[in-house]
């Protein structure tokens, strides 16, 4: 399938994707077509699952990284997160990164959802020794909280290796 640039967003004209969008839950099915993020893209591309206009993968990468200075960090843990088997969906509207959900899940279920249907982390990818204010810690725990979900920090070292940390929100 071939996706079309559409600034920070990649569009594939055709209803077959409607079976790529149920089966990796990436981007949101909108009737005749799937719209991904950048992330989700470059994910399905690196896959082999979609193609984008006439760039190569290189050259879309670099695209990607000149719309966003975080997209190799966004990447790298949304690649790990994959691979882990995670069901991940961008998280831009919850103020993360990335919402993960248990092995298993389908977080395009409607209605009365069991407990594993719901967003289990929310995922911030950040550089190894990146140094954040307690504001900003305090708002990332809140999020997850109110979410009823756990905040997750994807820390991504020189190596491209990522570790995850978890924190949660107290209230005395």
């Amino acid at each position: 399938m071939k996706g079309e640039l559409n600034g920070k967003r990649v569009i594939v004209w055709d209803k077959k994707a409607e079976k790529l969008f149920e089966k990796t839950y990436c981007g949101r099915f909108n009737e005749d077509r799937l719209e991904l993020s950048l992330v989700e893209a470059a994910w399905l591309f690196e896959k082999k699952k979609i193609s984008v206009e006439d760039y190569t993968l290189t050259k879309f990468l670099s695209y990607c990284n000149k719309q966003d200075p975080r997209f190799d960090l966004r990447f790298i843990v949304y690649k790990d997160l994959r691979k882990r088997e995670l069901p991940t969906r961008t998280g831009f509207k919850f103020g993360c990164d990335f919402r993960v959900y248990e092995k298993g899940a389908n977080p395009l279920k409607r209605g009365s959802k069991e407990a594993k249907e719901h967003t289990k982390w929310v995922v911030f990818a950040v550089s190894k020794g990146y140094k954040f204010s307690y504001p900003e810690l305090s708002r990332a725990a809140r999020l997850a909280h109110n979410i009823r979900a756990k905040m997750i920090w994807g820390l991504v070292d020189k190596k491209n290796n990522v570790s995850y940390y978890s924190m949660r929100f107290f209230k005395p």
